[in-house]
């Protein structure tokens, strides 16, 4: 019996202990899942924050897209994933609002995930066409609720973040709007061009083009605070519905049980990128502000994120699919 418990003892004493290998991490490629396809806002800021982080820390950061589920595909594949700090995922506010839409869940968002740090925050944007007799939100709301389920809004799809925005908004603003999904927000961005829809909730860097040539009208942004790239554009907040918010925010995590001291070292490094200037220059193209949130924070963050969310959705009378 003896000489079993020290043959045991001597093997596990001869396994790297889970300190020892966070104090010498990364020693190998780490591969930075993104669950949506390639081109988007998060794709974008992952590939720019792996190849910042290649840098810091002299290993390499390699995206990988998994799209599918709405974000569930890619997320799954991280949850299942080695806890060894070789495997990350970047989400989107879709990893809050799927738990409320989607009527089984391949994983448990408190529980099968450690929170490493949200990177930015950013806003949608009420817009709407030239031919909406409109200039402000009071006078969209006004307009709404004159023509009770004859105004359209487009969505890139049930349970997104613009569809759900869109939602608060006549949640808040007790209007009725016709609510048309479509495959994508590129297909939602056409139709509203074209003026077969009256309005949407598209990304600022989306949008942006299109203002500036006169083919959209801005009503309000979705922030707090008003967008750096739209400072004369009120917030929806302040023109017409105190305490409407919602936000397009981009954050990092890592499957449960991945050492904290691999956690500290990358959200250290992914601190010390953010702050880079040619990062910041970027992100403030794209209308979207460093976070720079700790794992405690940002783990709040996205709890209060999926309480609301789901508020929202019970409000609205959207059913699980």
């Amino acid at each position: 019996m003896n000489r079993l418990v020290a043959g045991v003892v001597g093997a596990l004493t001869a396994l790297p202990s889970a300190t020892a290998c966070a104090q010498t991490w990364p020693t190998k490629p780490v591969r930075i899942v993104v669950p949506f396809a390639p081109g988007g806002g998060v794709d974008t800021v992952s590939r720019f924050l792996a190849q910042k982080l290649t840098e810091q820390l002299a290993t390499s950061f390699i995206v990988e897209n998994r799209a599918g589920g709405g974000g569930l595909l890619g997320a799954e594949l991280v949850a299942k994933a080695s806890p060894d700090g070789y495997t990350l995922l970047t989400s989107a506010p879709e990893f809050s609002i799927n738990p409320s839409v989607k009527a089984k869940m391949p994983f448990d968002v408190q529980k099968d995930f450690v929170f490493v740090s949200q990177l930015t925050s950013g806003q949608f944007l009420l817009a709407c066409h030239p031919s909406v007799p409109v200039k402000s939100v009071k006078e969209f709301i006004a307009l709404a609720k004159s023509k009770p389920g004859r105004l359209v809004i487009a969505s890139p799809g049930q349970g997104t973040s613009p569809h759900l925005s869109g939602e608060l908004f006549k949640v808040m603003a007790k209007v009725d709007l016709e609510q048309v999904p479509f495959k994508g927000s590129g297909l939602g961005m056409i139709s509203l061009i074209a003026g077969e829809v009256s309005v949407a909730f598209p990304t600022t860097p989306t949008v942006m083009p299109y203002l500036k040539n006169n083919r959209l009208r801005p009503l309000g942004v979705t922030s707090a605070k008003r967008a750096q790239v739209l400072p004369d554009v009120p917030t929806i907040a302040e023109a017409a519905l105190p305490g409407y918010e919602s936000t397009q925010w981009y954050g990092v995590l890592a499957p449960a049980g991945t050492p904290r001291a691999v956690i500290d070292t990358l959200y250290k490094a992914i601190s010390r990128v953010l702050r880079v200037p040619d990062m910041l220059e970027r992100l403030a193209a794209d209308g979207a502000e460093v976070v720079d949130g700790t794992p405690e924070v940002f783990a709040a963050h996205l709890k209060s994120e999926s309480e609301k969310w789901a508020r929202v959705i019970k409000a609205a009378g959207i059913k699980p699919e």
